[in-house]
């Protein structure tokens, strides 16, 4: 079971978090621009909205994947798992 120390699990999930803060404002000003672009080239809406929709689900898995890691699922899962062990082979 690879251990890990509390210190290093926030500094891991600190490093996430700016990953994901990044991930969001590049969104938010790329598809700005986009949108800029697509309204003032005179066809109004069209492919921006594509491209923000795709995008914004990569996003919401970036969230997502940053929820399930910020909670150390894989350890809880595994602590879990080893006390089932333990409960089935003491029984």
């Amino acid at each position: 079971m690879k251990t890990e120390t509390p210190e290093a699990r926030a500094q891991r999930r600190a490093e996430y978090l700016s990953g994901l803060i990044w991930h969001a404002g590049t969104f938010v000003i790329i598809n700005g621009f986009f949108w800029i672009l697509d309204i003032v080239g005179g066809g109004g809406v069209g492919w921006s909205f594509w491209i923000t929709i795709v995008w914004g689900i990569a996003l919401a898995f970036h969230v997502l994947a940053w929820f399930v890691q910020g909670r150390d699922l894989e350890i809880r899962k595994t602590q879990e798992y080893l006390e089932e062990e333990k409960s089935r082979t003491a029984g």
